[in-house]
């Protein structure tokens, strides 16, 4: 019963096939190969335009990176209070950009609102060169809760952003998750709603080590290739990242282990709800759960053999928690099963 963590879930079989069968033999280095070339085109088709890929080996090398293609000195972004870069990435997106400052943004559960993005925003004159100016705005899709932008709530954002002439990033480590959760696709969830550049994960979703940076705006490769250059992000056998990605988009793959993913999350989530030992926190969208409970519950789970960590509380977070309580995060992935979601529900029946 392992729901601490998507990044826990080991490489979904084909995907490691897909190493295996680039593991011998020679191809050219840094991005050249054909499975390079061949990867890039096939971005190309998913987002139905053409795009410019890089790969990289982190999310957070992807979110820096992003802001780093934007850099403005003295600049600031703007994100949600809770995301990953403001609480998860040790100050690397302030390094990477060069001392560039990040701006938390209200809103809930996750999503900022366009209301409260265009107060944050407003704070800044961009030419107070005190308070320095407005750099970028990003968003995490799916959230660090699990909800998901809607695409109406997407274009918002977005025109804000434009308002100000401010390029929209997507962080999209769980990219996936929150396009199955939309029935959507990738071009409707990102530039024909206003965005600029997307953290493209697919670690999360059944990868070994497969992140990549999509910018749509094409003129700003050659310039980006040196921004990845300088981070030790470019690999030399790079190819080894594209044949994940590879197999990973092949017959939509990608697509199958985000859906199993999410149905496994609800299908927790019902079992949660009906569970006379903890209470659903929220309703989720994607692939992750939050639940409050008792403390005594969690120590006893966690003996049972549940995996699942205690988790800081929204800030949107109203309803009351007693002081032997704690909120806790459950996270499901492709290797998530059936059955061991229903283990889980028997403990807490």
């Amino acid at each position: 019963m392992f729901f601490a963590s998507d990044n826990w879930a080991g490489a979904h079989p084909r995907i490691s096939a897909g190493l295996a069968a680039h593991a011998s033999g020679f191809a050219s280095a840094y991005g050249t190969s054909d499975i390079d070339r061949k990867v890039g085109e096939r971005f190309n088709e998913i987002f139905e335009r053409e795009v410019a890929v890089f790969f990289v080996g982190t999310g957070t090398a992807a979110n820096t990176l992003s802001l780093a293609a934007f850099s403005r000195t003295g600049g600031v972004s703007f994100m949600h209070r809770e995301a990953h870069m403001l609480e998860d990435e040790c100050g690397a997106p302030e390094f990477l950009t060069g001392g560039s400052r990040l701006r938390a943004v209200d809103g809930p559960l996750g999503r900022m609102t366009p209301e409260n993005l265009e107060r944050a925003i407003s704070h800044f004159e961009p030419e107070f060169v005190h308070s320095g100016r407005p750099m970028a705005v990003s968003v995490t899709q799916a959230t660090e809760v699990g909800t998901v932008y809607s695409l109406a709530d997407l274009e918002a954002i977005a025109a804000v952003a434009k308002k100000r002439n401010l390029p929209l990033h997507m962080d999209g480590a769980r990219f996936a998750n929150a396009l199955v959760a939309l029935d959507t696709t990738p071009a409707e969830m990102t530039w024909k709603r206003g965005v600029d550049v997307v953290s493209f994960g697919g670690t999360k979703n059944g990868c070994w080590c497969a992140e990549a940076v999509v910018l749509f705006d094409t003129s700003r490769a050659h310039e980006f290739g040196f921004l990845r250059k300088r981070a030790a992000q470019l690999f030399s056998k790079s190819r080894f990242i594209a044949a994940q990605f590879d197999a990973y988009l092949a017959d939509d793959l990608w697509l199958e282990t985000a859906r199993h993913a999410n149905a496994m999350s609800a299908r927790l989530a019902e079992a949660i709800a009906a569970s006379g030992k903890m209470r659903l926190a929220w309703q989720p969208q994607a692939n992750e759960v939050f639940a409050v409970m008792p403390k005594a519950t969690m120590k006893a789970l966690n003996d049972r053999g549940a995996v699942f960590y205690p988790w800081n509380t929204p800030r949107s977070y109203t309803d009351p928690i007693g002081v032997d309580e704690t909120m806790c995060r459950f996270v499901t992935s492709f290797a998530t099963t059936a059955e061991e979601v229903d283990r889980f529900g028997d403990l807490i029946a």
